[in-house]
């Protein structure tokens, strides 16, 4: 697997190797995301999802080294590398900084 290219105009900015889904352990720091899908057995599923990994959870990739740090649901929340890649993310846009009119 090669790396990400910088210099694609097509790629997405959180390093997802495709725009629509992408393992949770791709995603650079700082980057929101939201879970679509979960592999894995039914009991790692489980685990996640009473952890607060579920379907449709927006959820803020924080630290990545050894492991992964994720605030979801304003908790901060470590799990590894491994766990991560089995949770498949999209990229949520920045919201504007400007308000929008009513």
């Amino acid at each position: 697997m090669r790396p990400p290219d910088d210099s694609n105009p097509g790629q997405p900015p959180d390093g997802c190797p495709q725009p629509e889904l992408c393992a949770l352990d791709a995603v650079k720091p700082g980057a929101s995301v939201r879970i679509k899908q979960l592999n894995g057995s039914t009991e790692v599923t489980a685990r996640l999802r009473e952890m607060g990994f579920c379907e449709e959870q927006r959820i803020r990739l924080l630290m990545k080294h050894t492991n992964i740090i994720c605030q979801v649901c304003n908790a901060r929340l470590g799990i590894s590398s491994q766990l991560a890649k089995t949770i498949m993310v999209e990229q949520i846009p920045a919201p504007d900084s400007k308000p929008k009119p009513v």
